[in-house]
């Protein structure tokens, strides 16, 4: 790792860091909403972007974190740090699992995207339907502002909370790209069978990577939880948070640090805006991330950070 490769992440995060000195709560709470995606969206980029197994079905992922850390909470009275903690490690162990069932059946491509998401439906349907998940009623975590509850009276707090989160994993997300799992994921995206020939353990590193992608999108599903506190099943395992995690990872630039927090927020500033001026359309943020989606994967395959660094060598 080199300190370069540091600047363009402390001066973004710093940033948004400093953002609550002069920033009222709507900023802090779409900033708040927008980064728990961009967080989302780094674990989806560890396993899609630098592994290339895509998921259409993270948020099987997302919800057993947010639910872990709401269930935990409310039924057995766990402490709200320690609920995030043990939501984290169920949805790596979910993610663990998904990748064994599906790598050991040599699916990949389209198949291991389908799989992924009819993991995510299967757990909705049931989120949906047992009595401990609050059924289709949802959860809803009391209201306690307090550190020790992960709740805090300004919303400043949540803020600088998912940055830290944030920068712990790009910080991870470099020290991989230039680390030996990192060559052996990308050997892996970009061809199995090379990659299995020079002796990379194909399945080892997949799983490896699925695992710490389900700990990272967990964490992002815990945040939700502690930010908004309420969860349902169309919430938590909802497609939509797939859709998002996937748009923000493409649209920021695959296989990139910066990628998912630069598509993160770009996507949700212009969901943000098109709501403000076409509101009375319903569902028209959503007809936009899928235009967006279309104009990068023809356009702009490398992303907004893949175009931003062309276009600065050209400069140079």
């Amino acid at each position: 790792m080199k300190p370069r490769d540091l600047i363009p992440i402390v001066l973004l995060l710093g940033a948004l860091a400093l953002t609550p000195l002069f920033a009222g709560n709507l900023l802090l709470n779409f900033l708040v909403s927008a980064l728990i995606i961009a967080l989302g969206a780094q674990g989806w980029n560890l396993l899609g972007g630098y592994g290339g197994q895509l998921s259409f079905g993270h948020a099987a992922l997302f919800g057993t974190g947010a639910y872990a850390t709401a269930i935990l909470q409310t039924k057995l009275g766990l402490n709200a740090w320690l609920a995030f903690a043990c939501g984290i490690a169920l949805a790596a162990l979910v993610g663990w699992i998904i990748g064994f069932l599906s790598f050991r059946a040599k699916l990949r491509g389209s198949y291991f995207a389908l799989v992924t998401l009819a993991f995510a439906e299967v757990l909705r349907i049931l989120a949906n339907a047992l009595d401990f998940t609050g059924g289709a009623a949802g959860i809803l975590v009391k209201l306690a502002p307090a550190f020790s509850n992960m709740q805090f009276a300004s919303r400043a707090g949540y803020l600088w909370l998912v940055l830290a989160c944030i920068l712990v994993v790009a910080l991870l997300t470099l020290w991989i790209d230039r680390s030996r799992f990192g060559a052996h994921l990308v050997a892996v995206r970009e061809n199995e069978d090379a990659a299995r020939a020079l002796g990379v353990d194909v399945l080892a590193t997949k799983l490896r990577a699925i695992a710490l992608s389900g700990a990272i999108a967990g964490a992002a599903g815990g945040f939700y939880t502690q930010n908004f506190l309420y969860l349902d099943a169309n919430i938590a395992y909802g497609t939509w948070i797939s859709v998002e995690l996937l748009i923000a990872s493409i649209v920021g630039g695959l296989g990139t640090v910066l990628g998912p927090i630069v598509g993160a927020l770009a996507l949700h500033g212009m969901g943000e805006i098109t709501k403000g001026l076409l509101g009375w359309l319903t569902g028209i943020d959503l007809v936009l991330f899928g235009v967006i989606l279309i104009i990068a994967v023809a356009f702009v395959p490398s992303g907004l950070v893949g175009a931003f660094r062309r276009l600065k060598q050209g400069a140079a």
